[in-house]
């Protein structure tokens, strides 16, 4: 038994495209977003990259002076527009229960805003041991390693640099915009084709 606490992992997970399907949400609130200010975006464009932080995408359609305030009214949109069309990936709750399962903590680290970030996952019943955002690519290895994370789960290369700097071991899935060759190149130490595959992985992880 002692064995079995001391291999209990802290494993953390992306969010959108790894634990939640968000484009039909996040299509609905650009498409909301664009009638309430007039402006044109192509949301159909939009929701093939999504990873980044809000600002990165919105400076695709509004002056960079606008997009503080633009991405403010996005996030206030955004629980009426993108919580109940969004629904989880297949495993996605499989997989945080398995890192419980095996005495393990299951952490949420996003680029999306927290508050938003925490309706998906309760709507969803969705039970991570804690949620942090507001944190892209690099910057997540603070959550990571705060929380003692050996390993992080994310879609995108953004994901894959944040489990390197935490030097925590990378798994991508091919959930996202990203394929399997980017994601190996980026640094992944293994790939999987989605979370679904996850449980049998984390138990051999276990083993070694």
């Amino acid at each position: 038994m002692a064995h079995m606490t001391s291999s209990a992992p802290t494993v953390g997970f992306d969010l959108d495209m790894t634990l939640i399907d968000s484009r039909p949400g996040i299509q609905a609130c650009y498409r909301a977003l664009s009638a309430r200010t007039g402006t044109y975006i192509d949301c159909d464009l939009v929701i093939t990259r999504l990873g980044p932080p809000l600002e990165e995408e919105l400076v695709n359609w509004f002056p960079a002076e606008e997009v503080a305030v633009v991405a403010d009214l996005y996030r206030e949109m955004y629980p009426v527009h993108a919580i109940t069309g969004t629904p989880a990936m297949p495993g996605a709750r499989e997989a945080i229960a398995a890192v419980q399962a095996a005495g393990g903590r299951a952490l949420v680290v996003t680029a999306k805003w927290e508050p938003n970030a925490k309706m998906h996952l309760e709507h969803l019943g969705i039970e991570a041991d804690a949620v942090v955002g507001d944190l892209w690519a690099e910057q997540k290895a603070q959550a990571l390693r705060e929380y003692g994370a050996s390993v992080y789960v994310g879609d995108h290369t953004g994901d894959v640099r944040g489990a390197r700097t935490a030097d925590a071991y990378s798994v991508a899935v091919t959930t996202g915009p990203c394929d399997a060759a980017e994601l190996r190149a980026a640094g992944a130490d293994v790939v999987l084709t989605d979370l679904t595959e996850f449980p049998a992985w984390l138990e051999s992880y276990r083993r070694q």
